[in-house]
């Protein structure tokens, strides 16, 4: 009985926001404003593949005034290493990196204008509360989804550290890529939302 209630309270907390609302890249500032933990979004415009290696050289560049191979104002993160292309599409598989990996470079990031990442699982509270003080948000993609990901994927083009592989940094086109808020810009954590039931 009481597994039966928890599932329906969970189904309650999402099926209040079930709509999928569609979001610029370009206009996550204004759109973290009103997204909310738990809402679904469809994502399209240009953003930015790094993975921990990645990182370090961008937080490195930063720490030693140099500059960054992408505008770091308002960009959206993706911690994915997507594989070879095929089949016509512009990337292989493109599936999510365990976001806590990049944990320790975050704050600095978002301290210096990045507006938002997608990853999969839960953030430190340090992570967290950069996001609520600098108004950004976090995006959880589906694990394990890396091949449906990569139809989302319009075009890929490597920008920086080439020599890093399918760890070098990229930037894709996405069209309407499904996604949830995992963690607003007002702090509210998807994952706490679910403890609480």
């Amino acid at each position: 009985m009481m597994k039966q209630t928890a599932t329906l309270q969970a189904q309650s907390i999402f099926s209040v926001r079930m709509e999928k609302t569609k979001v610029s890249a370009k206009d996550i500032r204004a759109a973290a404003e009103y997204l909310r933990a738990g809402d679904r979004v469809l994502l399209s415009g240009h953003i930015y593949t790094a993975r921990d290696a990645a990182h370090k050289r961008l937080v490195s560049s930063l720490e030693n005034g140099e500059s960054l191979p992408f505008p770091l104002k308002d960009a959206v993160i993706y911690y994915t290493g997507p594989t070879p292309a095929k089949n016509g599409l512009a990337v292989g598989s493109s599936g999510p990196t365990t976001s806590s990996r990049m944990d320790i470079f975050t704050p600095t990031l978002l301290l210096n204008g990045l507006s938002a990442m997608i990853g999969k699982g839960e953030r430190s509270e340090d992570v967290i509360q950069s996001i609520k003080e600098n108004r950004a948000i976090y995006f959880c993609a589906v694990g394990g989804a890396g091949a449906l990901y990569s139809k989302n994927i319009k075009s890929c083009e490597v920008i920086a550290y080439p020599e890093l592989g399918c760890e070098s940094i990229k930037r894709f086109f996405v069209e309407d890529m499904p996604l949830i808020v995992a963690v607003d810009a007002f702090g509210t954590n998807i994952f706490n939302l679910q403890r609480d039931l």
